[in-house]
């Protein structure tokens, strides 16, 4: 994973999983219901496209929810696309 030295911040008052880089903010939105978590919507600016800014967005909240306990409900269509490529975090996914 690129990215490995930025840190995720889980803003929970907006709801949003947060990745800044270069002073650009790229988020995952998100709402909490019991043990489950809804990933929402993902969204990384035009600047920072491409360059895998989304896919480590995404390891590092399924990461951050793993550690926390909780199921994933993948709403987003970005983020049902990277399960599929990475099955093996079906182990999260409610």
């Amino acid at each position: 994973m690129k990215f490995d030295d930025i840190e995720l911040v889980d803003n929970e008052a907006i709801h949003n999983f947060e990745l800044t880089i270069d002073g650009q903010r790229s988020f995952i939105d998100y709402q909490v219901r019991g043990e489950k978590i809804y990933l929402i919507h993902t969204e990384v600016p035009e600047a920072l496209q491409g360059q895998g800014v989304a896919e480590a967005l995404v390891e590092k909240a399924l990461i951050h929810i793993e550690n926390k306990g909780q199921k994933v409900v993948p709403l987003c269509a970005y983020v049902q696309i990277f399960l599929k490529k990475h099955p093996e975090w079906n182990r999260i996914v409610a």
